[in-house]
């Protein structure tokens, strides 16, 4: 494939009753889980921060518990996106981003701000919003990804407004939600959603293998050519890309045997 950025495939938290005897081995201590599941998938979409706040102690905790290269994206505070006029968010985009995070160091990946499905589309209210976010959180770049799940948003007047703040969509591969897949950042996220319980590895194989191909055409610096885009128009720097794919919502019992067997898979086609 040549040059290309790195892509990493993860799931949604460490915690949960399914995976234990299944993806984590009988008995595990609970406090081993993230230790565990870091030392077999390369990124890992935190829910719980956008419940409530944590402890510097606790990214700190996070970060000593795994390797090099892993990361953790970090699902925003819900005060800062589920709000009426997201101009006002100030105040809670500031709490969030001060609250510790930069105790990852390296291990922070991109920060998920995620809307309500029925949040719509107001061009100067989410550009207000987009001003909000920094590149920087002491002395730690920042990425940043929008989450948005209304129809109204499948507009190119979107796509470049974030790409104006490079910002990147979410590619949602998702049963109800609009899929957003042009490219406005220098990374590319995907939260794979239409998973299944019943399939070991959460997609079935010739769905893995699309998904493969377009994950490496993202690293290295394409645009998959089977994925509708809102702004045809737009074409991004043609330049490798870091690539997050997150087996997540749909599937979640097989979520990390799907995240490994694409890890394999791409490995295998390298």
């Amino acid at each position: 494939m040549g040059q290309q950025g790195i892509i990493r495939t993860g799931i949604g938290g460490w915690t949960f009753d399914a995976w234990e005897g299944t993806f984590y081995p009988d008995k595990l201590a609970k406090k081993k889980q993230l230790e565990y599941a870091a030392s077999k998938l390369d990124v890992i979409e935190v829910n719980g921060t956008y419940y409530s706040s944590q402890k510097p102690e606790t990214f700190a905790k996070w970060a000593a518990d795994v390797p090099d290269g892993f990361v953790f994206s970090l699902k925003a505070s819900r005060y800062s996106t589920n709000r009426k006029v997201l101009a006002e968010a100030g105040e809670s985009v500031e709490r969030f981003l001060s609250q510790g995070i930069t105790e990852l160091g390296d291990h922070l990946g991109p920060i998920l701000w995620q809307f309500a499905p029925t949040k719509k589309f107001e061009p100067e209210d989410f550009e207000a919003f987009l001003k909000l976010l920094p590149a920087e959180q002491d002395g730690l770049p920042l990425r940043h990804v929008v989450e948005v799940r209304h129809d109204s948003f499948k507009v190119p007047e979107f796509v470049q407004l974030i790409a104006k703040y490079g910002v990147a969509p979410v590619c949602a591969d998702h049963f109800d939600y609009p899929m957003i897949a042009d490219v406005t950042a220098d990374f590319v996220y995907a939260r794979l959603q239409k998973g299944s319980d019943e399939i070991a590895t959460c997609y079935a194989e010739n769905d893995m293998t699309e998904w493969a191909k377009r994950l490496e055409t993202w690293a290295v610096g394409g645009v998959p050519e089977d994925l509708p885009l809102i702004d045809a128009e737009h074409r991004p720097k043609k330049k490798t890309r870091d690539v997050f794919a997150f087996f997540i919502h749909e599937g979640k019992v097989n979520a990390p045997q799907g995240a490994m067997a694409m890890h394999d898979l791409l490995q295998s086609r390298r």
